[in-house]
């Protein structure tokens, strides 16, 4: 393996500037949005603090993607992490992350949001029972692995259609709240929660877990036309983008219901409810459903990326390498991925097994991601020093106060015992 190496393959750059910021909102955008804040209303000392968590999320987010915009510019070969860890590291530590993400990480959480998405969607469809939603599980990781398969103007058009729906159904909703809702929002701060440091610490384990997925664009540099402009641009946008929706739509929850219902584990569908009282829930669920696909295109899109240069450096999985040249896909990266998925998915179906099963598996891999993380921070100030030549045509501003402080993010939520998904199954509403 030669870690030096900057670029990637040829590979014919297919994907603009909006398609490198669809992937990263719709992969951001997932189901957390829908449940997440009456989590932290809940336990919130009132509501403009509530929303001031969302603000310190997102601008850690954005200080994040500035990370990740001078080491995708100055390095620009697909695979994210990975390429950063081999450099900064070696091979043996860009190995196990590689590994990590192929065996663990990204088929659980893929596994987790195809059962979110067949949960809800055999909702919609009103049928019942394990088998429904094992089946339609796996419809959805075969049906959207073959489209990525297909070429990459599929991929990048089905995820661009899926980020506009959930885009415009939150738009909705955001309209729902401010247009038919007649609460107080000056009145909200004196309804007190919890408080306290600790409800502070617990929030942000929640706010940035809804906020992943911002980095996605560093792994797909090499696809990007004039990549070390659009991709710097992709992550920015796409992280302030999400941050502006999310804080519309928690306003939106308040300006509708109050702070006391949004509280509520229900308060999407409480929303939804008052322009539309017959069909708020189902819209819901139709929601849910579209921003569950939305996030599994994106993931299957950018993790074959991963595994594709992983193939690259070591000789044992070069074939996870190989282009198709008529599709102009990695082909073989993206069958064995999607291999994984549909077998991980038949293994926890035969085993009894449902989503909490998935979300288990991703709290038990949360640390392993934030370890590495953490490490890719460290390796920007590494890789400053290691390669001190290189053209950086995006350099982190404020530096190194603003990787410092991504370092401490990470180290901080590496450590937490905190788990989001724990405390969302007993948050769940039912899609009806």
């Amino acid at each position: 393996m030669e870690p030096a190496r900057t670029d990637s393959r040829r590979i014919e750059p297919k994907l603009g500037l909006w398609d490198a910021v669809s992937i990263i909102v719709g992969i951001i955008i997932g189901v957390g949005i829908f449940e997440t804040p009456a989590l932290i209303f809940k336990d919130a000392p009132g509501a403009w603090t509530a929303l001031s968590v969302w603000v310190i999320g997102g601008l850690l987010a954005l200080i994040g993607a500035f990370c990740f915009a001078e080491l995708a510019t100055t390095y620009p070969r697909s695979g994210g992490e990975y390429v950063y860890l081999t450099r900064a590291y070696g091979s043996l530590v860009g190995y196990l992350f590689a590994w990590a993400q192929l065996t663990v990480i990204r088929p659980g959480s893929i596994g987790a949001l195809a059962y979110i998405f067949a949960y809800y969607a055999a909702g919609l469809l009103q049928i019942e029972g394990a088998n429904w939603i094992f089946l339609l599980s796996l419809t959805s990781v075969l049906l959207l692995t073959s489209i990525n398969i297909l070429g990459v103007v599929f991929g990048s058009t089905t995820q661009n259609i899926l980020t506009v729906c959930k885009v415009i159904g939150l738009i909705a909703l955001v309209v729902a709240g401010l247009g038919w809702g007649g609460s107080d929002l000056a009145s909200t701060e004196s309804e007190a929660g919890a408080g306290g440091l600790s409800w502070l610490l617990s929030a942000m384990v929640f706010v940035l877990w809804t906020y992943a997925g911002w980095h996605e664009a560093a792994y797909i540099v090499a696809e990007v036309k004039n990549n070390r402009r659009n991709v710097p641009l992709a992550l920015i946008i796409g992280t302030v983008g999400v941050v502006v929706i999310y804080l519309l739509v928690n306003l939106a929850y308040l300006a509708g219901l109050g702070l006391a219902g949004a509280r509520s584990p229900t308060l999407a569908a409480d929303l939804a409810s008052l322009a539309w009282p017959h069909f708020g829930a189902k819209a819901m669920s139709l929601l849910i459903v579209v921003s569950a696909l939305g996030a599994i295109n994106g993931m299957i899109f950018t993790t074959a990326r991963i595994y594709s240069e992983f193939g690259t450096d070591h000789r044992l999985f070069s074939p996870l390498s190989h282009w198709s040249r008529r599709m102009g896909t990695p082909v073989r990266a993206l069958w064995v991925q999607g291999a994984i998925n549909l077998g991980l998915l038949a293994g926890m179906w035969i085993w009894g097994a449902d989503r909490a099963s998935f979300e288990t598996m991703i709290d038990y891999t949360a640390a392993v991601f934030w370890i590495f993380f953490l490490m890719t921070g460290v390796a920007l100030f590494v890789l400053r020093r290691k390669d001190p030549d290189l053209p950086r045509p995006f350099r982190v501003p404020l530096y190194p106060v603003l990787p410092l402080i991504f370092c401490a993010c990470c180290g901080k939520r590496s450590s937490s015992s905190a788990s989001p998904t724990r405390r969302w199954r007993r948050a769940r509403f039912a899609p009806t």
